[in-house]
Protein backbone atom coordinates (compact mmCIF):
# COMPACT_ATOMS: atom_id res chain seq x y z
CA UNK A 1 0.00 0.00 0.00
CA UNK A 2 2.91 2.58 0.78
CA UNK A 3 4.22 1.40 -2.44
CA UNK A 4 1.04 2.77 -4.62
CA UNK A 5 0.60 5.95 -3.75
CA UNK A 6 3.90 7.45 -4.57
CA UNK A 7 3.08 5.18 -7.78
CA UNK A 8 -0.12 6.91 -7.65
CA UNK A 9 1.57 10.39 -6.96
CA UNK A 10 4.10 9.81 -9.96
CA UNK A 11 1.17 9.38 -12.41
CA UNK A 12 -0.53 12.30 -11.69
CA UNK A 13 2.61 14.40 -11.99
CA UNK A 14 3.31 13.71 -15.67
CA UNK A 15 3.31 15.52 -18.49
CA UNK A 16 0.09 14.08 -20.95
CA UNK A 17 2.44 13.05 -23.35
CA UNK A 18 3.87 10.58 -20.73
CA UNK A 19 0.44 9.56 -19.98
CA UNK A 20 -0.49 8.62 -23.35
CA UNK A 21 2.83 6.59 -23.99
CA UNK A 22 2.13 4.78 -20.80
CA UNK A 23 -1.60 3.90 -21.39
CA UNK A 24 -0.06 2.37 -24.45
CA UNK A 25 2.53 0.38 -23.11
CA UNK A 26 0.08 -0.35 -20.18
CA UNK A 27 -2.67 -2.26 -23.17
CA UNK A 28 0.26 -3.96 -24.73
CA UNK A 29 1.28 -5.72 -21.80
CA UNK A 30 -1.76 -6.74 -20.76
CA UNK A 31 -2.59 -7.89 -23.75
CA UNK A 32 0.70 -9.54 -24.46
CA UNK A 33 -0.18 -11.32 -21.17
CA UNK A 34 -3.68 -12.69 -22.61
CA UNK A 35 -2.19 -13.46 -26.20
CA UNK A 36 0.24 -16.16 -24.32
CA UNK A 37 -3.01 -17.84 -22.44
CA UNK A 38 -3.01 -21.43 -23.99
CA UNK A 39 -6.10 -21.19 -25.12
CA UNK A 40 -5.79 -17.73 -27.07
CA UNK A 41 -3.56 -19.98 -29.60
CA UNK A 42 -4.87 -23.35 -31.06
CA UNK A 43 -1.95 -24.94 -30.72
CA UNK A 44 -1.78 -23.69 -27.70
CA UNK A 45 1.46 -21.92 -27.10
CA UNK A 46 3.26 -18.45 -28.69
CA UNK A 47 6.43 -17.17 -28.29
CA UNK A 48 6.96 -13.56 -26.05
CA UNK A 49 7.96 -11.99 -28.88
CA UNK A 50 5.19 -12.36 -31.03
CA UNK A 51 2.67 -12.01 -28.49
CA UNK A 52 4.27 -8.92 -27.47
CA UNK A 53 4.88 -8.09 -31.51
CA UNK A 54 1.18 -9.01 -32.05
CA UNK A 55 -0.35 -7.01 -29.29
CA UNK A 56 1.77 -4.27 -30.08
CA UNK A 57 0.51 -4.13 -33.67
CA UNK A 58 -3.21 -4.43 -32.46
CA UNK A 59 -3.12 -1.94 -29.61
CA UNK A 60 -0.62 0.68 -32.51
CA UNK A 61 -3.71 -0.19 -35.32
CA UNK A 62 -0.88 -1.31 -37.46
CA UNK A 63 -1.42 -5.19 -38.67
CA UNK A 64 1.66 -6.38 -39.43
CA UNK A 65 1.83 -9.59 -38.30
CA UNK A 66 4.35 -12.39 -37.61
CA UNK A 67 1.93 -15.39 -37.55
CA UNK A 68 -1.44 -15.69 -39.36
CA UNK A 69 -3.49 -14.31 -37.15
CA UNK A 70 -7.11 -16.74 -38.70
CA UNK A 71 -5.01 -19.45 -38.57
CA UNK A 72 -2.96 -19.06 -35.28
CA UNK A 73 -5.05 -17.93 -32.82
CA UNK A 74 -8.05 -19.35 -31.29
CA UNK A 75 -11.47 -17.56 -30.48
CA UNK A 76 -10.12 -16.09 -27.55
CA UNK A 77 -6.68 -14.16 -28.87
CA UNK A 78 -9.23 -12.96 -32.02
CA UNK A 79 -11.38 -12.13 -29.56
CA UNK A 80 -8.21 -10.33 -27.73
CA UNK A 81 -7.00 -8.84 -30.79
CA UNK A 82 -10.21 -7.22 -31.73
CA UNK A 83 -10.60 -5.68 -28.14
CA UNK A 84 -6.92 -4.42 -28.66
CA UNK A 85 -7.93 -2.52 -31.78
CA UNK A 86 -10.84 -1.11 -30.69
CA UNK A 87 -9.02 0.71 -27.58
CA UNK A 88 -6.03 1.95 -30.40
CA UNK A 89 -8.47 2.81 -32.59
CA UNK A 90 -10.31 5.39 -30.49
CA UNK A 91 -7.42 5.79 -28.29
CA UNK A 92 -6.62 4.61 -24.62
CA UNK A 93 -7.07 7.98 -22.79
CA UNK A 94 -10.58 8.28 -24.91
CA UNK A 95 -11.81 4.82 -23.51
CA UNK A 96 -10.86 5.21 -20.00
CA UNK A 97 -12.11 8.95 -19.87
CA UNK A 98 -15.57 8.17 -20.87
CA UNK A 99 -15.48 5.19 -18.63
CA UNK A 100 -14.66 7.50 -16.15
CA UNK A 101 -17.78 10.04 -17.12
CA UNK A 102 -20.13 7.40 -17.09
CA UNK A 103 -19.29 6.06 -13.31
CA UNK A 104 -19.59 9.90 -12.26
CA UNK A 105 -16.21 10.59 -11.44
CA UNK A 106 -14.13 13.70 -12.79
CA UNK A 107 -10.72 13.56 -15.20
CA UNK A 108 -7.81 15.61 -14.67
CA UNK A 109 -6.78 18.36 -16.42
CA UNK A 110 -4.47 16.88 -17.99
CA UNK A 111 -6.52 14.14 -19.36
CA UNK A 112 -8.27 16.92 -20.69
CA UNK A 113 -5.74 18.65 -22.45
CA UNK A 114 -4.56 15.08 -23.86
CA UNK A 115 -8.39 14.70 -25.57
CA UNK A 116 -8.65 17.81 -27.02
CA UNK A 117 -5.10 17.48 -28.47
CA UNK A 118 -6.55 14.19 -30.11
CA UNK A 119 -9.91 15.30 -31.14
CA UNK A 120 -9.71 19.28 -31.72
CA UNK A 121 -7.89 21.87 -33.60
CA UNK A 122 -9.03 24.86 -31.26
CA UNK A 123 -9.79 24.56 -27.26
CA UNK A 124 -13.08 23.74 -26.24
CA UNK A 125 -14.68 23.75 -23.42
CA UNK A 126 -17.43 20.95 -23.81
CA UNK A 127 -15.13 18.15 -24.14
CA UNK A 128 -17.43 15.61 -22.88
CA UNK A 129 -19.78 16.79 -25.31
CA UNK A 130 -17.22 16.50 -28.36
CA UNK A 131 -16.00 12.68 -26.67
CA UNK A 132 -19.82 11.82 -26.70
CA UNK A 133 -19.88 12.57 -30.28
CA UNK A 134 -16.58 10.70 -30.91
CA UNK A 135 -17.47 7.39 -29.44
CA UNK A 136 -21.30 7.38 -31.21
CA UNK A 137 -19.48 8.16 -34.26
CA UNK A 138 -17.77 5.60 -34.17
CA UNK A 139 -20.14 3.05 -32.71
CA UNK A 140 -22.67 3.74 -36.09
CA UNK A 141 -19.96 3.81 -38.49
CA UNK A 142 -18.93 -0.20 -36.89
CA UNK A 143 -22.04 -1.10 -36.77
CA UNK A 144 -23.30 -0.10 -40.17
CA UNK A 145 -20.20 -1.65 -41.55
CA UNK A 146 -21.24 -4.71 -39.97
CA UNK A 147 -23.91 -4.89 -40.90
CA UNK A 148 -23.35 -4.08 -44.82
CA UNK A 149 -20.43 -6.81 -44.28
CA UNK A 150 -22.74 -9.30 -42.95
CA UNK A 151 -24.90 -9.35 -46.24
CA UNK A 152 -22.12 -10.07 -48.12
CA UNK A 153 -20.43 -13.11 -45.93
CA UNK A 154 -24.25 -14.61 -44.98
CA UNK A 155 -23.68 -16.17 -48.69
CA UNK A 156 -20.53 -17.81 -47.94
CA UNK A 157 -21.10 -19.08 -44.11
CA UNK A 158 -23.36 -20.27 -41.37
CA UNK A 159 -25.53 -17.27 -39.59
CA UNK A 160 -23.01 -17.00 -36.76
CA UNK A 161 -19.79 -17.30 -38.34
CA UNK A 162 -20.70 -14.61 -41.02
CA UNK A 163 -21.59 -12.10 -38.25
CA UNK A 164 -18.39 -12.30 -36.37
CA UNK A 165 -16.47 -11.76 -39.88
CA UNK A 166 -18.47 -9.01 -40.35
CA UNK A 167 -17.71 -7.43 -37.20
CA UNK A 168 -14.32 -8.33 -37.03
CA UNK A 169 -13.40 -6.75 -40.36
CA UNK A 170 -15.66 -3.47 -39.97
CA UNK A 171 -14.34 -2.86 -36.54
CA UNK A 172 -10.11 -3.99 -38.51
CA UNK A 173 -11.19 -1.15 -41.04
CA UNK A 174 -12.49 1.68 -39.20
CA UNK A 175 -9.70 1.78 -36.95
CA UNK A 176 -7.41 1.52 -39.89
CA UNK A 177 -6.24 -1.41 -38.13
CA UNK A 178 -5.50 -4.01 -41.47
CA UNK A 179 -6.18 -7.05 -39.47
CA UNK A 180 -7.65 -9.87 -41.46
CA UNK A 181 -9.11 -13.28 -41.22
CA UNK A 182 -8.45 -14.58 -44.22
CA UNK A 183 -4.76 -16.12 -46.09
CA UNK A 184 -3.96 -13.28 -48.36
CA UNK A 185 -5.83 -10.82 -46.72
CA UNK A 186 -8.73 -9.95 -49.28
CA UNK A 187 -7.04 -11.07 -52.92
CA UNK A 188 -9.98 -13.60 -52.95
CA UNK A 189 -12.56 -10.73 -53.27
CA UNK A 190 -10.96 -8.45 -55.59
CA UNK A 191 -13.51 -8.16 -58.12
CA UNK A 192 -16.40 -8.17 -55.36
CA UNK A 193 -17.67 -4.48 -55.94
CA UNK A 194 -20.13 -4.80 -52.81
CA UNK A 195 -17.06 -5.40 -50.28
CA UNK A 196 -14.47 -3.23 -51.86
CA UNK A 197 -16.44 -0.27 -51.72
CA UNK A 198 -17.67 -1.10 -47.53
CA UNK A 199 -14.03 -1.18 -46.75
CA UNK A 200 -12.90 1.65 -48.30
CA UNK A 201 -15.78 4.01 -47.21
CA UNK A 202 -14.87 2.31 -43.78
CA UNK A 203 -11.12 3.17 -44.15
CA UNK A 204 -11.81 6.69 -44.71
CA UNK A 205 -14.05 7.62 -42.65
CA UNK A 206 -11.53 6.17 -39.66
CA UNK A 207 -8.66 7.86 -40.86
CA UNK A 208 -9.69 11.44 -42.49
CA UNK A 209 -9.91 11.82 -38.42
CA UNK A 210 -12.65 12.91 -36.00
CA UNK A 211 -12.12 16.92 -35.74
CA UNK A 212 -13.08 16.59 -39.76
CA UNK A 213 -16.52 14.25 -39.20
CA UNK A 214 -17.44 16.63 -36.62
CA UNK A 215 -17.06 19.78 -38.37
CA UNK A 216 -18.92 18.09 -41.15
CA UNK A 217 -21.72 17.05 -39.22
CA UNK A 218 -22.20 20.41 -37.32
CA UNK A 219 -22.34 22.06 -40.65
CA UNK A 220 -25.02 19.80 -42.17
CA UNK A 221 -26.95 19.33 -38.90
CA UNK A 222 -27.32 23.54 -38.78
CA UNK A 223 -27.69 24.26 -42.88
CA UNK A 224 -26.28 27.69 -42.09
CA UNK A 225 -24.37 29.27 -44.74
CA UNK A 226 -22.40 31.49 -42.09
CA UNK A 227 -20.95 28.64 -40.71
CA UNK A 228 -17.74 27.84 -42.40
CA UNK A 229 -16.32 24.58 -42.76
CA UNK A 230 -12.42 25.13 -40.45
CA UNK A 231 -9.56 25.22 -42.03
CA UNK A 232 -8.85 21.74 -40.89
CA UNK A 233 -11.36 20.25 -42.37
CA UNK A 234 -10.91 21.77 -45.61
CA UNK A 235 -6.94 20.83 -45.58
CA UNK A 236 -7.90 17.65 -44.68
CA UNK A 237 -10.44 16.89 -47.38
CA UNK A 238 -8.48 18.31 -50.18
CA UNK A 239 -5.42 16.58 -49.51
CA UNK A 240 -6.91 13.24 -49.10
CA UNK A 241 -8.90 13.56 -52.41
CA UNK A 242 -5.64 14.32 -54.35
CA UNK A 243 -3.59 11.57 -52.56
CA UNK A 244 -6.31 9.08 -52.93
CA UNK A 245 -6.80 10.31 -56.56
CA UNK A 246 -3.41 10.46 -57.32
CA UNK A 247 -2.57 7.41 -56.11
CA UNK A 248 -5.07 5.47 -57.84
CA UNK A 249 -4.21 6.36 -61.38
CA UNK A 250 -0.71 6.33 -60.63
CA UNK A 251 -1.36 2.38 -59.70
CA UNK A 252 -3.58 1.52 -62.30
CA UNK A 253 -1.50 3.05 -64.68
CA UNK A 254 2.19 1.59 -63.29
CA UNK A 255 0.90 -1.92 -62.46
CA UNK A 256 -1.21 -1.93 -66.10
CA UNK A 257 0.85 -4.49 -67.67
CA UNK A 258 2.05 -6.30 -64.28
CA UNK A 259 0.47 -7.05 -61.43
CA UNK A 260 -3.41 -6.03 -63.18
CA UNK A 261 -2.78 -7.57 -66.79
CA UNK A 262 -5.02 -10.33 -66.31
CA UNK A 263 -7.75 -7.72 -65.10
CA UNK A 264 -11.54 -6.89 -66.14
CA UNK A 265 -12.00 -3.00 -66.06
CA UNK A 266 -13.62 -3.14 -63.02
CA UNK A 267 -11.40 -5.22 -60.85
CA UNK A 268 -8.71 -2.61 -62.77
CA UNK A 269 -10.48 0.04 -60.96
CA UNK A 270 -11.35 -1.58 -57.76
CA UNK A 271 -7.73 -2.88 -57.15
CA UNK A 272 -6.35 0.71 -57.97
CA UNK A 273 -8.85 2.69 -55.60
CA UNK A 274 -8.72 -0.14 -53.07
CA UNK A 275 -4.74 -0.38 -52.31
CA UNK A 276 -4.95 3.55 -52.83
CA UNK A 277 -6.63 4.02 -50.02
CA UNK A 278 -5.63 1.39 -48.13
CA UNK A 279 -1.45 1.88 -48.18
CA UNK A 280 -2.57 5.53 -46.46
CA UNK A 281 -3.54 3.61 -43.15
CA UNK A 282 -5.18 0.49 -43.23
CA UNK A 283 -3.28 -2.30 -44.34
CA UNK A 284 -5.60 -4.26 -46.51
CA UNK A 285 -4.69 -5.36 -49.89
CA UNK A 286 -6.24 -7.07 -52.93
CA UNK A 287 -3.17 -7.96 -54.92
CA UNK A 288 -0.31 -9.90 -54.34
CA UNK A 289 2.38 -7.41 -52.91
CA UNK A 290 5.63 -9.51 -54.71
CA UNK A 291 3.88 -8.97 -57.99
CA UNK A 292 4.06 -5.20 -57.64
CA UNK A 293 6.84 -3.34 -59.71
CA UNK A 294 9.50 -1.27 -57.73
CA UNK A 295 7.52 1.98 -59.13
CA UNK A 296 4.25 1.10 -57.44
CA UNK A 297 6.15 0.03 -54.25
CA UNK A 298 8.14 3.46 -54.34
CA UNK A 299 4.55 4.95 -54.43
CA UNK A 300 3.50 3.15 -51.78
CA UNK A 301 6.10 4.03 -49.44
CA UNK A 302 5.40 7.75 -49.91
CA UNK A 303 1.62 7.35 -48.87
CA UNK A 304 2.66 5.18 -46.33
CA UNK A 305 4.46 7.80 -45.03
CA UNK A 306 2.01 10.65 -45.45
CA UNK A 307 -0.58 8.54 -43.29
CA UNK A 308 -3.89 9.58 -42.18
CA UNK A 309 -5.26 12.82 -40.86
CA UNK A 310 -4.78 14.35 -37.23
CA UNK A 311 -6.91 12.68 -34.61
CA UNK A 312 -7.94 9.91 -36.97
CA UNK A 313 -7.26 6.16 -36.27
CA UNK A 314 -4.41 6.34 -38.50
CA UNK A 315 -0.50 7.42 -38.07
CA UNK A 316 2.32 9.21 -40.29
CA UNK A 317 3.15 12.43 -40.69
CA UNK A 318 -0.40 13.38 -41.45
CA UNK A 319 -2.07 15.07 -44.82
CA UNK A 320 -2.11 18.41 -43.27
CA UNK A 321 1.75 18.39 -42.84
CA UNK A 322 2.04 17.21 -46.12
CA UNK A 323 -0.04 20.47 -47.07
CA UNK A 324 0.88 22.46 -44.59
CA UNK A 325 4.89 21.83 -46.84
CA UNK A 326 3.30 22.11 -49.92
CA UNK A 327 2.03 25.65 -49.26
CA UNK A 328 5.85 26.94 -47.24
CA UNK A 329 7.32 25.37 -50.32
CA UNK A 330 5.12 27.36 -52.90
CA UNK A 331 5.30 30.56 -50.70
CA UNK A 332 9.07 30.50 -50.35
CA UNK A 333 9.23 30.08 -54.34
CA UNK A 334 6.92 32.99 -54.48
CA UNK A 335 9.42 34.99 -52.11
CA UNK A 336 6.29 35.62 -49.86
CA UNK A 337 6.92 35.32 -46.03
CA UNK A 338 3.50 33.83 -44.89
CA UNK A 339 1.86 30.92 -45.82
CA UNK A 340 -1.35 30.87 -46.94
CA UNK A 341 -4.24 28.43 -47.56
CA UNK A 342 -7.39 28.59 -48.63
CA UNK A 343 -7.66 33.11 -47.72
CA UNK A 344 -6.22 31.88 -44.25
CA UNK A 345 -2.69 32.35 -42.89
CA UNK A 346 -0.67 29.42 -41.16
CA UNK A 347 0.98 30.50 -37.85
CA UNK A 348 4.77 30.49 -37.95
CA UNK A 349 5.05 27.76 -35.07
CA UNK A 350 2.47 25.38 -37.17
CA UNK A 351 4.86 25.39 -40.02
CA UNK A 352 8.31 25.16 -37.56
CA UNK A 353 6.60 22.24 -36.26
CA UNK A 354 5.52 20.62 -39.44
CA UNK A 355 9.05 21.26 -40.56
CA UNK A 356 10.08 19.41 -37.32
CA UNK A 357 8.03 16.45 -37.66
CA UNK A 358 9.15 15.68 -41.31
CA UNK A 359 12.85 15.66 -40.48
CA UNK A 360 12.54 13.96 -37.44
CA UNK A 361 10.50 11.75 -38.94
CA UNK A 362 12.86 10.80 -41.92
CA UNK A 363 15.99 10.95 -39.34
CA UNK A 364 13.98 7.83 -36.82
CA UNK A 365 13.01 6.07 -40.53
CA UNK A 366 16.70 5.91 -41.28
CA UNK A 367 17.88 4.74 -38.08
CA UNK A 368 15.71 2.00 -37.41
CA UNK A 369 16.42 1.08 -41.27
CA UNK A 370 20.02 0.80 -40.49
CA UNK A 371 19.77 -0.60 -37.04
CA UNK A 372 17.72 -3.49 -38.91
CA UNK A 373 19.87 -4.00 -41.91
CA UNK A 374 22.76 -4.27 -38.84
CA UNK A 375 21.13 -6.96 -36.90
CA UNK A 376 19.30 -8.90 -39.62
CA UNK A 377 21.58 -9.25 -42.64
CA UNK A 378 25.43 -7.59 -41.13
CA UNK A 379 27.26 -10.60 -41.91
CA UNK A 380 25.73 -11.20 -45.58
CA UNK A 381 27.38 -9.44 -48.68
CA UNK A 382 25.01 -6.98 -50.90
CA UNK A 383 24.91 -9.32 -53.83
CA UNK A 384 22.98 -12.06 -51.35
CA UNK A 385 20.41 -9.72 -50.41
CA UNK A 386 19.23 -8.49 -53.12
CA UNK A 387 16.23 -6.53 -52.89
CA UNK A 388 15.87 -6.77 -49.05
CA UNK A 389 17.02 -2.91 -48.52
CA UNK A 390 13.87 -2.22 -49.96
CA UNK A 391 11.54 -4.98 -48.38
CA UNK A 392 13.11 -3.76 -45.22
CA UNK A 393 12.44 -0.11 -45.92
CA UNK A 394 8.95 -0.71 -46.73
CA UNK A 395 8.39 -2.65 -43.03
CA UNK A 396 9.68 0.11 -41.69
CA UNK A 397 8.15 2.80 -43.19
CA UNK A 398 4.76 0.30 -42.78
CA UNK A 399 5.49 0.67 -39.36
CA UNK A 400 5.70 4.47 -38.64
CA UNK A 401 2.50 4.65 -40.84
CA UNK A 402 0.95 2.09 -38.45
CA UNK A 403 -0.26 0.58 -42.14
CA UNK A 404 0.22 -2.43 -42.12
CA UNK A 405 1.20 -3.38 -45.80
CA UNK A 406 4.03 -5.92 -45.56
CA UNK A 407 6.36 -7.16 -48.75
CA UNK A 408 6.81 -10.54 -46.08
CA UNK A 409 9.53 -9.58 -44.67
CA UNK A 410 7.98 -9.28 -40.68
CA UNK A 411 7.57 -12.72 -40.60
CA UNK A 412 11.27 -13.40 -41.23
CA UNK A 413 12.43 -11.28 -39.00
CA UNK A 414 14.93 -12.37 -35.73
CA UNK A 415 14.05 -11.00 -32.44
CA UNK A 416 16.24 -7.96 -32.43
CA UNK A 417 14.09 -7.10 -35.90
CA UNK A 418 11.11 -7.64 -34.36
CA UNK A 419 11.38 -5.68 -31.13
CA UNK A 420 12.85 -2.92 -34.06
CA UNK A 421 9.61 -2.80 -35.95
CA UNK A 422 7.32 -3.68 -32.62
CA UNK A 423 9.07 0.20 -31.19
CA UNK A 424 8.88 2.01 -34.71
CA UNK A 425 5.23 1.00 -34.56
CA UNK A 426 4.81 2.37 -30.94
CA UNK A 427 6.19 5.42 -31.91
CA UNK A 428 4.27 5.71 -34.43
CA UNK A 429 0.86 5.27 -33.43
CA UNK A 430 1.57 7.43 -30.19
CA UNK A 431 3.30 10.39 -32.64
CA UNK A 432 6.73 11.84 -33.22
CA UNK A 433 6.16 15.14 -31.56
CA UNK A 434 5.00 13.19 -28.40
CA UNK A 435 7.80 11.53 -28.22
CA UNK A 436 9.52 14.24 -28.27
CA UNK A 437 8.09 15.96 -25.52
CA UNK A 438 8.84 13.09 -23.10
CA UNK A 439 12.51 13.57 -24.28
CA UNK A 440 12.78 17.36 -24.29
CA UNK A 441 9.47 18.58 -22.55
CA UNK A 442 6.67 20.64 -24.38
CA UNK A 443 7.59 24.00 -22.84
CA UNK A 444 9.21 26.52 -25.54
CA UNK A 445 12.59 27.77 -24.16
CA UNK A 446 14.10 30.72 -25.60
CA UNK A 447 17.52 29.94 -25.02
CA UNK A 448 20.88 31.79 -25.62
CA UNK A 449 20.67 34.48 -28.65
CA UNK A 450 23.89 35.29 -30.14
CA UNK A 451 24.84 37.77 -33.01
CA UNK A 452 23.69 36.75 -36.73
CA UNK A 453 25.81 35.62 -39.65
CA UNK A 454 24.82 33.67 -42.67
CA UNK A 455 25.90 30.60 -44.08
CA UNK A 456 25.48 29.67 -47.72
CA UNK A 457 23.03 27.06 -48.73
CA UNK A 458 21.41 25.52 -51.69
Amino acid sequence: MNRVKPAIKRLKGMNPAAIVLTSYISAIGVGACLLLLPFSTKSGQISLVDALFTATSAVCVTGLTVVDTGRFFAGFGQGVILVLIQLGGLGIMTVSVAIFHLLGKSISFRHRMILQEGFTHTPREDIYHLLKAVILFTAVAEASGSLLLFFHWSREYPPLQALYTAVFHSVSAFCNAGFCLFDGSFMAYRSSVWLNLIICVLIVLGGIGFPVVYDIYQKVRHRERRLKLSLQTKTVLVTSAVLTAGGMVMFGVVEHHIALKDSSMTEWLLTALFQSVTCRTAGFNTVDMSALSNATLGLMIFLMFVGASPGSCGGGVKTTTLAILAGFTWSRMRRRIRVNMFKKSIPSATVYRSISLLLISIFLISVFLFLLLIFHQSRLPHTATAGHFLSFLFEVVSAFGTVGLSMGATAELNTVGKLLILMMMLVGRVGVLTFSYIIVGSEPRNGIEYTEEHVMIG
